[in-house]
C-alpha cells in the first residue's frame, strides 16, 4: 500500500465518542509528534482516507481542513495534501469519560473543550453507567494520557470503582461531578455536594413548599444517582416536619393534591406531567413539581419548571483549568434553586 506507514499510525476508534474528524486530527498530530510523519510527507487523498479508515468523505475533509487551519497541512491543486509543519507539540492529551450524554452533560463537555483550546487533544468516551465497560476502557487505554477526567456514576457494581480508578497515577486524575471516598492520594476534583445541595435548595424553597403537606422524591431503585441525595432530602423533611416518601416508580404511585414531586430523571418528569394533566391537577397550585438539572426547556414548559441544579458550565471550566494548571485542588461547584410557576 502506498500509504502503509500513514495508516499504521493514523486510526479512529469506533468506541470513542470524540467526533471522528477530531480523532483523525489528533491521530495525525500524534504521528507527527512521534516522528512517524514528517515535513513534506504526502498524505492520502480525501477519498483514500475515507475508504481506508471507513469514515465519510465529509469527515475526512473536515479533519484535513482543521489541520490546514492549524497550519499543519498544505495542499496543491492536482497534487493533494502534504505536511507543511512538523514542529507540533500538543501540550496535553486527555481521556474524558462520561457516564452518559445528556443536555446538561453537553454543557459540561462544551465548557471543558472550549476552555482547553485547540492545543489539547481529547479522547471522549461514554460508558453508559456500565462499570464493566468503564473498567475495560481504562484497562485497555493505549495512549499515554496526561490526564484522565472521569464522571464516576454507575448503576451496578460501582462499589468497586475506586479499585480501577486507583490504578491511574494520581497526578493524572481529575474526578468530575462526584467524589469517591475510596480513591486515595492527591488528585484534582470538581464535584457536587449532593446531600448539602438538596437540603439547602429545599430550605430556600421553604416558603412556597409551606402550602403543600407531603414531599416525594422520585428515585428509581436501579439508579446512578448518589444516595447522599436521599440523606439530604430525609434530613430536610425531618427538620421541617414534612410528610415524605421515596418513590421508585411514578407510573404506579398514587398522586394526590397537596404533594410536591422532586424529579431526578427527565423521563419521570414527562410521565408525571402527563399524569397531572390527565387528572386535571393544576401544577403549582394542586401539585408542586421540582426538577433536577436546569435546561432551556424547563424555563418555558408549563410557564416554567422549578429546578435545583449545579452550574454545569462552571464544572466544565474548572475541570479544564485543573488540566491546564496541574492543580490538585478539590472544588465544590455552586448549586442553586430557580423558583418558577411549578411550585
Amino acid at each position: 500500500m502506498k500509504f502503509s506507514n500513514f495508516f499504521a499510525n493514523v486510526q479512529v476508534d469506533e468506541f470513542s465518542s470524540t467526533p471522528k474528524y477530531l480523532q483523525l486530527t489528533n491521530s495525525i498530530l500524534n504521528a507527527i509528534e512521534a516522528g512517524k510523519l514528517k515535513k513534506d510527507d504526502i498524505v492520502p487523498s480525501i477519498n483514500e482516507l475515507s475508504f481506508e479508515l471507513e469514515v465519510s468523505r465529509d469527515t475526512a475533509e473536515k479533519g484535513y481542513k482543521h489541520l490546514k487551519k492549524m497550519g499543519v497541512l498544505g495542499s496543491v491543486p492536482g497534487k493533494g495534501y502534504y505536511i507543511v509543519n512538523d514542529n507540533i507539540r500538543q501540550s496535553q492529551r486527555v481521556m474524558l469519560l462520561f457516564n452518559k450524554l445528556s443536555a446538561h452533560k453537553k454543557i459540561v463537555y462544551d465548557a471543558f473543550v472550549e476552555t482547553l483550546g485547540e492545543n489539547v487533544a481529547i479522547d471522549f468516551y461514554i460508558y453508559n453507567n456500565d462499570y464493566a465497560l468503564f473498567k475495560k476502557l481504562i484497562t485497555n487505554a493505549k495512549e499515554d494520557y496526561s490526564h484522565y477526567v472521569i464522571i464516576p456514576h454507575f448503576i451496578e457494581a460501582g462499589d468497586n470503582a475506586d479499585d480501577i480508578i486507583n490504578t491511574i497515577p494520581k497526578h493524572k486524575l481529575i474526578l468530575l461531578d462526584k467524589s469517591l471516598p475510596g480513591v486515595d492520594g492527591e488528585y484534582g476534583g470538581v464535584y457536587e455536594n449532593f446531600e448539602k445541595d438538596i437540603y439547602n435548595a429545599l430550605e430556600q424553597a421553604l416558603k412556597p413548599l409551606a402550602k403543600y403537606h407531603t414531599l416525594k422524591i422520585i428515585f428509581p431503585e436501579k439508579s446512578y444517582f448518589p444516595q447522599e441525595i436521599i440523606k439530604g432530602f430525609n434530613r430536610f423533611c425531618h427538620e421541617y416536619a414534612f410528610t415524605h416518601k421515596i418513590v421508585h416508580d411514578i407510573s404506579s404511585e398514587a398522586v394526590h393534591s397537596g404533594e410536591v414531586y422532586i424529579n431526578l430523571m427527565e423521563a419521570d418528569l414527562v410521565a408525571l406531567v402527563e399524569r397531572l394533566i390527565s387528572m386535571k391537577l393544576k401544577i403549582g397550585k394542586d401539585i408542586g413539581v421540582i426538577s433536577y438539572n436546569e435546561t432551556v426547556m424547563k424555563k418555558i414548559i408549563l410557564n416554567g419548571i422549578t429546578t435545583i441544579s449545579t452550574d454545569f458550565y462552571a464544572m466544565g471550566v474548572q475541570a479544564a483549568q485543573l488540566v491546564l494548571t496541574g492543580d490538585k485542588k478539590h472544588i465544590e461547584v455552586p448549586f442553586k434553586l430557580t423558583l418558577r410557576a411549578s411550585l
